[in-house]
């Protein structure tokens, strides 16, 4: 049962020196109980801002007037109870919890046209979960190509009062990753639909916890022939690098997670190794490495020892992998007490990676294992296998990504809704195809570019095993093909594999490396000409989306909706269904939702 109603901290996640202690301690003080569930609870207003993450000034998606939006932080078994109003003039919104399974509540996932209604103008829509798992994970819009306006912040859940994790720090910091381009999402937006494609470009900067910096370079003092002017490392201004205090001869958790629209990532500590120890909220078997690799949708905890120096400071680079880089690197500042934070480090930011040295990319996601006692073995077996072709295509003139030839339209009905009331006018009910033909050549662009659109779903049968092959392949131009990491709703797979070329019979000894125990994961990767075999148990009743996390090509149509279970829920509330068909069948408020 829940203790008690309480106040949800709406601090921003420190960027700053924290011990672990002053942290559970804020989160003491917000209930009557020292143990126990809490109910957090937090108003949220959504509107444009002006803000200037990089040096510019623009406008940003804010929450509360804040970008990111409001750092959240809970423990395992607390609900949170978030109340969102849509402040914005001529747009909907929603609020997706990027990681959090909602077992029971499927319709707090967050996602227009699947979940629910998006928030009208002047409405407000109240998000109620439990947090079942300890890890790091983020929110961000799901309406359009909201995250890529800035609409995202982190959220943090702990482990339930009187448990540990599986390794042990000294304090911890937050680093949110993402990329920002000064055209609007809008503009964005209808070129991605235009005939000529206009296509978005590189992003203009990378920002760590909604900082970069724009036409100059901290790095630049290290390089007389750099490109860029060199930055001021001044502090105050809302693109001022950020700073992590550190004492030496200490262990920090660094949380990081991804809410990139385009770019994937690699970061990196000047002089210091890090132990990976968390995947997507999952614990994983530790190992140490000079660099991570992060793809858009993941996250991961690493700890890092003040083992170096304690004279000097030291940065911390984000660069971009899988693209041509054409976007600086994105630095904070590892600061030893009690050095100044003014004081530069004297060796230059770790450089990033190749970026297609794909080897090395695949060889970071291989050592990626479940922590035994942690992480189940998945089932022996799979009930049913799906293969998902991702393919660029035409239709009537327009670039699109299809899966299996289909691009997918969301409907006006949400899908959930739909199935619980049987309003069969709602969607497609012809199911997609499980695969295509064995003769598609993913090494060429395609013989016949031409796809259609569609917005027909997966129904799995509830607590049955589903294999899912992510076969990736040629583009619409010779030679090219894309990184493309891949997130489900609901549910954490496991990642069986990875694997170069065409997925073919007889692939699966590759699932059976000796000794490795795949790893629990919400969003993985597939590279270029390449394929990634994952397995999950549909458990979860609800109706889901799984999709490319790279924002314009799930606007573009790059993602499935699977479903499960639907006939076991309670009746889903009104609220969220306000709109399209079920809209015709309900009105007035209930217990939560629209007021």
């Amino acid at each position: 049962m829940v203790a008690a109603a309480s106040t949800l901290l709406l601090r921003r996640l420190p960027v700053h020196h924290v011990l672990i202690v002053i942290a559970i301690a804020c989160l003491v003080v917000v209930g009557p109980s020292c143990c126990g569930a809490k109910v957090l609870t937090a108003q949220w207003d959504v509107e444009y801002i002006f803000w200037s993450p990089d040096g510019e000034e623009h406008m940003v998606m804010g929450i509360n007037g804040e970008f990111p939006g409001p750092g959240l932080r809970a423990r395992v078994g607390d609900t949170l109870q978030v109340n969102v109003t849509n402040k914005l003039h001529t747009e909907g919104v929603v609020i997706h919890w990027h990681g959090i399974r909602m077992k029971g509540r499927p319709w707090a996932d967050g996602t227009a046209s699947i979940s629910q209604c998006a928030i009208a103008p002047g409405e407000t829509f109240l998000y109620s979960f439990t947090v079942d798992k300890a890890g790091t994970y983020f929110y961000h819009g799901h309406y359009g190509m909201q995250r890529s306006a800035g609409l995202y912040g982190s959220l943090i859940v702990d482990v339930a009062e009187g448990e540990k994790e599986p390794f042990e720090y000294d304090g911890e910091f937050n680093l949110l990753l993402s990329d920002w381009w000064h055209k609007s999402v809008h503009e964005q937006e209808v070129g991605l639909s235009s005939n000529p494609f206009r296509w978005i470009n590189e992003p203009q900067s990378l920002l760590i916890n909604g900082r970069g910096q724009y036409n100059c370079s901290l790095a630049s003092r290290y390089n007389s022939s750099a490109a860029l002017p060199e930055c001021s490392l001044g502090g105050g201004e809302q693109w001022a690098p950020n700073v992590l205090k550190v004492l030496p001869n200490k262990t920090y958790r660094l949380r990081i997670a991804s809410t990139t629209s385009l770019a994937s990532l690699n970061l990196a500590i000047g002089g210091h190794n890090v132990t990976v120890v968390e995947a997507d909220g999952n614990y994983v078997q530790p190992f140490s490495t000079t660099d991570v690799d992060i793809y858009s949708g993941e996250t991961y905890s690493v700890l890092f020892t003040t083992n170096q120096n304690p004279d000097e400071n030291y940065w911390i680079s984000v660069g971009v992998r899988g693209r041509l880089p054409q976007t600086p690197q994105a630095l904070a500042l590892v600061n030893y007490l009690p050095n100044h934070a003014s004081k530069f480090p004297t060796s230059p930011p770790p450089v990033t990676p190749q970026w297609d040295d794909y080897n090395r990319s695949k060889a970071f996601s291989n050592r990626i294992q479940g922590l035994e006692g942690t992480t189940p073995p998945p089932p022996a077996d799979y009930d049913r296998r799906i293969m998902l072709l991702n393919t660029q295509n035409t239709i009537d003139g327009l670039t699109v990504w299809a899966i299996n030839n289909v691009s997918l339209s969301f409907p006006p009905t949400p899908y959930l809704g739909a199935l619980k009331y049987g309003i069969k006018a709602a969607f497609d009910q012809t199911p997609p195809p499980d695969t295509f033909p064995d003769w598609y050549d993913i090494m060429s662009p395609p013989a016949n570019p031409n796809a259609t659109t569609g917005n027909a779903i997966y129904t799995l049968d509830f607590n049955s095993t589903v294999d899912v092959i992510l076969q990736n392949a040629n583009t619409l131009q010779p030679n090219d093909s894309e990184i493309h990491p891949w997130h489900m709703h609901g549910h954490n797979f496991w990642v069986l594999g990875y694997g170069d070329g065409k997925f073919q019979r007889g692939d699966e000894k590759l699932f059976e490396k000796a000794g490795r125990r795949p790893p629990l994961k919400n969003t993985a990767v597939i590279f270029p000409f390449g394929w990634t075999a994952l397995r999950f148990v549909a458990d979860n009743p609800g109706a889901w989306p799984f999709h490319c996390h790279i924002e314009p090509h799930l606007h573009m149509g790059m993602g499935v909706v699977i479903a499960e279970g639907v006939e076991f829920l309670a009746d889903v509330p009104r609220e969220t269904l306000s709109c399209g068909l079920t809209g015709m069948m309900f009105s007035g408020n209930g217990e939560e939702g629209h007021n």
